[in-house]
């Protein structure tokens, strides 16, 4: 027996069926720092009396991150692999990791090297003190400030703001769950930056703690000024669901109530200008009467919506759990 395979029955021996820790990192061409994050994280994890896995998500990179990864699952047990078809986005790729963690404590961090692996005995201690999630908090940015650290305090503000959640960082992937907090997680577009706003909807312990922020070691951010936009449309959503997600008809039956409520009012001027003082009302306030119309249509639309939002809902809640996204392969040692 070769050297090589000698080396993993050994370390597959030790592997539990159930880890007690589990770190995910999705990944998408990180090629060139992916072999010392493996070797960070393996030091960091091994200073913990924890029993623990590795989940690699690879979000369809390009370059030699797949081969690295089939490498570093071939020589270590305690390495999982999940390869997605394609790039699906860092939502979709943390949702794949968390979905195949085994851990009892899962934590998550970005594969580039902006976190410093050594920070996970932190994360794992606040965890182990009853709290149900750790967020990190980079108090001292490192990325171009009006490109990337304005943008991203202002996004900060709003979403706590909306969210009702303490946290100054809601942007940062570096954070830890005690898994049952993520069993009724469902992550869609680009939400992964709004968990603490959805994880705190059932009622969840969240901290946060001071990290530090690295910088890239190397290859450029995917991420610009352009993602600004998407975080104020997923807002809106966050904000939506955190009132009304079990009962939408109360958001539309308001703009219903509201669009009747001015239809009406104009309603009884006009009757007041026609039969108290006698105007022709199409030729003296037609605007104004085909206004009063549409709001009562558009009340009606409101209303309707209202309702099959309702149906839309009751199916979300029952229905099976979809993924949204597509695994070509997963390595395990089982």
């Amino acid at each position: 027996m070769s050297n090589g395979k000698f080396e993993r029955l050994r370390i597959s021996d030790r592997v539990e069926q159930t880890p007690r820790l589990s770190v995910v990192i999705p990944l998408h061409n990180e090629a060139s720092t992916l072999e010392e994050l493996y070797k960070r994280v393996r030091s960091s994890v091994e200073t913990l009396d924890y029993t623990w896995e590795l989940v690699l998500v690879n979000d369809g990179s390009s370059d030699a991150t797949p081969r690295i990864l089939d490498s570093l699952f071939a020589n270590d047990a305690r390495v999982t692999v999940v390869h997605l078809r394609r790039n699906y986005g860092q939502t979709a790729a943390l949702m794949a990791g968390f979905d195949h963690a085994r851990g009892e404590i899962i934590v998550s961090l970005d594969g580039d090297l902006q976190h410093a692996p050594e920070e996970i005995p932190e994360f794992v201690k606040k965890i182990e003190e009853g709290y149900d999630m750790v967020s990190g908090w980079r108090t001292a940015r490192t990325d171009a400030f009006w490109t990337r650290t304005f943008p991203s305090r202002i996004a900060n503000w709003l979403i706590g703001k909306v969210s009702g959640v303490d946290v100054h960082d809601f942007g940062t992937t570096f954070k830890a769950y005690r898994r049952e907090v993520l069993a009724d997680l469902h992550l869609y577009g680009d939400l992964h930056r709004f968990v603490p706003a959805l994880i705190a909807l059932n009622g969840a312990r969240i901290i946060e703690i001071p990290i530090k922020d690295m910088g890239r070691n190397n290859g450029k951010s995917h991420y610009g000024l352009g993602r600004t936009f998407r975080v104020a449309f997923d807002l809106l959503t966050v904000g939506f669901l955190k009132r009304y997600l079990t009962r939408p008809l109360h958001f539309f039956g308001q703009a219903f109530l509201g669009c009747w409520a001015v239809s009406f009012l104009v309603g009884l001027f006009l009757g007041y200008r026609k039969f108290i003082d006698g105007v022709a009302i199409l030729e003296v306030h037609g605007l104004l009467a085909m206004f009063a119309s549409v709001l009562v249509v558009v009340g009606v639309e409101f209303l309707a919506i209202g309702l099959m939002s309702e149906m839309l809902m009751r199916i979300y809640f029952e229905s099976q759990d979809k993924k949204i996204y597509s695994v070509r392969k997963v390595l395990r040692i089982e």
